[in-house]
């Protein structure tokens, strides 16, 4: 299998994951923010379709982070905890282990290839896959405790991409 076809395969198995586990949660914003996370891995897969088959590929600056605020604004704002369990903690932190592998593969073959663009490329799939795992950590935080989190939910240390 080579490069293109491994992560493409890592990302439909990230997709496969986030969509099943929207049904495993009662919470309209977590299930939102889970189906944003999957549809950036389909994003990601595109792209790297686009590499394997030498086409022009720009990759342009997601709405995510906004987007996943926007979600848990309006939780606060409706203190919607509803579904919200500490048994979820362990399919978030599943999610997080396979960002984290996800980012640190495409570091890596960012260092292996020649084309500086295909290098870019893989650096920009890195650092969203970055920015999912800082989501998930805040979803994590916000199942540990959802009336404080909520109460006291600070965006400062997620920056916009």
């Amino acid at each position: 299998m080579d490069i293109y076809e491994f992560a493409m395969q890592m990302e439909k198995d990230g997709e496969k994951y986030y969509r099943d586990s929207v049904q495993k949660i009662n919470n309209a914003g977590l299930k939102n923010i889970l189906c944003l996370l999957a549809d950036a891995e389909v994003k990601h897969y595109n792209i790297l379709q686009k590499m394997k088959e030498n086409e022009k590929i720009h990759m342009s600056d997601t709405q995510l982070l906004s987007n996943v605020k926007n979600i848990f604004i309006q939780m606060k704002e409706e203190k919607d905890t509803f579904g919200v369990t500490i048994s979820q903690i362990d399919l978030y932190k599943k999610a997080q282990d396979i960002e984290k592998k996800s980012k640190e593969f495409y570091l890596e073959k960012a260092e292996e290839v020649k084309d500086q663009s295909r290098r870019s490329l893989f650096l920009k799939i890195a650092e969203e896959e970055k920015k999912h795992y800082s989501i998930l950590e805040n979803i994590i935080n916000f199942v540990s405790r959802p009336q404080n989190w909520l109460e006291n939910a600070e965006w400062f240390h997620l920056e916009e991409y």
